[in-house]
């Protein structure tokens, strides 16, 4: 079987080993004649799969008793909103730092809802190539930030400190590095980054902030405490999805070693590409600053322009790389190394790199 190296943004790559985990069970789950995407839901075999997913977050993050995990769907872009609607009190405001695209998504949810708000940080001016220094109030309601920006190619080095509940979208960089979570209030993510399939979003809760809903205006559905009241399954659950991330927190817990053994493994195949583009000459130039540089999203340019731009991307598809296009808010080319990723993939990508720049620059 030939398998190209998948460096997307999203959904990504699974490791191979998990994949043919799932293929094994696929008709045939643990011998019980079935599917897991056949069964109920409300069947003891499934809840014993959703509350392993469950325990796995917790022990990989270190969330204790206070914090319930749920699993939902809408993916983060529902949680623009989500957020807000479950975490804002009738006489407070929230504070956001826009670091790029889902940020401004966030704050246009805020806007739309009409919820008293405040960008306290930004760095805009300088399109997005950094994370700016913040420092939320310590009585609002809540303080939002997302940990990594795909697009951009920047990422928090740590999570800012705060009194008030901090929130955290980590969708693109979710299970890949422990975090300090002593001010977190509300920690979430799509997990088709480095969880699995696309459609479950991880949703880690202090359990205090579950009573903040207005009942009079916020829909059952889209309240914290419906969901964590009836253990993610108010509605049918992504039951596959679930499943899979099961087996992915596996693999991170057993096969790699947890968070910190995979965080080593981030920055060693990271710090591959982003040598080679440092010694490029000036063939290749990276966007983010030195000091803002994401583990998870390279994203850089060719000094030469768009034409030559296109024609690495096609060339390395040609040579089983997919998924190097940038976004179009941005251009360019985007290397996304989410845990699947080994250091023998970076290192393919930076040898053809290297021959296109000989043969091209």
């Amino acid at each position: 079987m030939s398998r190209v190296i998948n460096f997307s943004a999203g959904p990504s790559t699974i490791p191979l080993s998990v994949l043919e985990h799932a293929k094994a069970e696929f008709t045939d789950y643990k011998g019980h004649g079935y599917s897991i995407i056949e069964i109920s839901h409300r069947t003891k075999i499934f809840e014993e799969v959703l509350h392993s997913a469950m325990a796995r977050v917790k022990r990989l993050y270190g969330f204790g008793e206070n914090f319930k995990i749920l699993f939902l769907q809408g993916g983060g872009s529902l949680q623009f909103a989500q957020v807000p609607m479950n975490l804002m009190t009738k006489t407070g405001y929230a504070e956001y730092a826009n670091t790029g695209n889902w940020t401004n998504k966030a704050i246009k949810e805020a806007e739309i809802l009409g919820i008293n708000h405040r960008v306290i940080a930004s760095s805009k001016e300088s399109k997005f190539d950094h994370i700016p220094e913040v420092k939320f109030s310590d009585d609002a309601d809540y303080g939002y930030i997302c940990s990594n920006n795909t697009i951009y190619g920047t990422q928090y080095k740590t999570l800012p400190k705060c009194k008030c509940p901090l929130v955290v979208d980590s969708s693109s960089d979710l299970f890949s590095r422990p975090v300090d979570i002593s001010s977190v209030g509300l920690f979430y993510g799509g997990i088709q980054k480095n969880g699995g399939p696309a459609g479950v979003t991880m949703v880690a809760i202090r359990e205090d902030l579950l009573d903040r809903a207005d009942d009079t205006s916020t829909p059952m559905i889209l309240r914290y405490k419906t969901q964590a009241n009836a253990d993610s399954m108010y509605n049918t659950p992504n039951t596959f999805g679930i499943y899979m991330l099961d087996l992915m927190l596996e693999w991170i817990e057993n096969e790699i070693g947890g968070l910190a053994k995979m965080a080593e493994r981030n920055e060693q195949k990271t710090a591959i590409l982003y040598e080679a583009i440092d010694a490029s000459g000036g063939f290749y130039t990276g966007h983010a600053r030195a000091d803002s540089r994401s583990l998870m999203n390279i994203s850089f340019n060719i000094a030469s322009g768009a034409e030559v731009e296109a024609k690495f991307i096609d060339e390395a598809s040609k040579a089983g790389m997919i998924g190097l296009k940038g976004h179009r808010v941005l251009g360019g080319i985007r290397a996304s190394l989410y845990n699947a990723i080994t250091a023998q993939n970076v290192k393919t990508l930076v040898e053809f790199m290297n021959e296109f720049a000989r043969k091209n620059g």
